[in-house]
């Protein structure tokens, strides 16, 4: 089973329509999650030649989403059941995040084989900028979904192995850069080019088929690792993009070993989430020494929510309950003074001020005279976040 996703609504069907082409015996499997507002979600079931098969699911708890979570699972089976879909694939709503759907496969006992974001590089700089709140362009998948498009696109981006990719003549140079710079180890894939036959060496073998196949149909079968891909996602210990700078697009990465000053930081929050189209990691706040907190931002809106302790913070007893994915990056972070407590932003955005961008994060931090206090005085500091953090 594939999972497509994304915001990029065209983009989505073109690469859906092109996997029922080159992989003969597939279907897809969509919810529409628009039809919500009169109390039902609509499931279509169909192949190459069209609709095989139509249903309702009712909303659960007045969520669309949680209609979704309900109904995908047993007729994935039900089509596994029968026994005639050589590749069943799951084409997601618009602002459906494929993080939560895979993940629900999974716990129901089905195999993810692949996860694919659909893009056209010439909308990926407005949707990362869009702050609109999803409810205002009908998109929104609960009555409670609070999420903007541009969080919502940059993590349907950042989750996905694998980004179908348009031919998009609007698209240039900085279009694609900014794709790359953003996910540098997905792998991209055209949705038009590469017809079956042309990729050599690939081949379907759980069907036992000789025959080449498509780059697209390969990406969609090649297999998907959900444990992993959570791990990548997480703040503690996300794989984060490296340093680059290319084509007007720039990724800084700024790594340090000092607490942030709750006030200060606060006070920089507005310029320093709009200094980039994309901005995430890990950041230690003075007030908050022993919690790893999280930054997320895009489209000039900012998350901020605790990811639970620093391993630091934690006692020896406590390792043996943390995935060894976890200690290993601890470990590659370790200072012999603060474990993995650190600082480590990354930002990338076209006509990125890294100069700038440095010395207001640099003049965030705790002074020496301030480091030089402790935690029981960094702890007395004026609790500037706790109002985001809901503590």
């Amino acid at each position: 089973m594939a999972i497509v996703g994304g915001l990029h609504a065209d983009a989505r069907k073109a690469a859906v329509a092109r996997l029922l082409v080159d992989v003969p015996g597939s279907v897809v499997l969509h919810h529409d999650l628009a039809t919500a507002v009169a109390g039902t979600v609509v499931r279509t079931v169909s192949d190459a030649d069209g609709i095989l098969s139509a249903g309702e699911a009712p909303l659960v708890n007045d969520c669309a989403c949680c209609a979704l979570r309900e109904d995908l699972v047993p007729e994935l089976r039900r089509l596994a059941d029968a026994g005639l879909t050589r590749l069943a694939i799951v084409e997601l709503w618009d602002s459906v995040e494929p993080k939560a759907m895979a993940e629900v496969v999974t716990a129901g006992g089905l195999t993810v084989t692949g996860v694919i974001t659909a893009v056209d590089p010439a909308l990926l700089l407005p949707y990362l900028g869009n702050g609109d709140d999803l409810a205002e362009r009908g998109l929104a998948a609960a009555a409670t979904d609070q999420r903007t498009v541009a969080d919502t696109f940059a993590r349907q981006l950042e989750y996905a192995t694998v980004l179908a990719l348009v031919d998009s003549p609007e698209a240039d140079d900085e279009d694609r850069e900014l794709l790359a710079q953003l996910h540098p180890t997905a792998r991209q894939v055209p949705v038009t080019g590469g017809h079956p036959g042309d990729l050599a060496g690939a081949t379907d073998a759980s069907e036992g088929d000789a025959s080449p196949l498509s780059p697209l149909a390969s990406a969609a079968l090649a297999g998907f690792d959900v444990e992993a891909a959570a791990a990548a996602q997480h703040p503690a210990c996300a794989l984060l993009p490296a340093e680059a700078d290319a084509h007007g697009v720039s990724t800084f990465v700024w790594h340090r070993r000092r607490p942030f000053h709750p006030e200060r930081l606060y006070e920089a929050l507005e310029d320093l989430t709009c200094a980039a189209a994309r901005s995430r990691g890990r950041f230690w706040l003075a007030d908050h020494p022993d919690t790893l907190l999280h930054w997320d931002a895009a489209g000039g809106a900012l998350c901020v929510e605790s990811a639970g302790p620093w391993l630091a913070s934690l006692p020896d007893a406590a390792w043996d309950m943390v995935p060894p994915v976890r200690r290993a990056a601890a470990a590659l972070d370790w200072h012999p003074e603060h474990g993995d407590c650190c600082q480590h932003l990354v930002f990338t955005s076209p006509g990125l001020d890294r100069d700038g961008l440095e010395q207001l994060l640099e003049s965030c931090l705790l002074t020496d005279a301030e480091y030089a206090g402790g935690r029981v005085a960094w702890k007395r500091l004026p609790p500037a976040f706790d109002t985001l953090l809901e503590v």
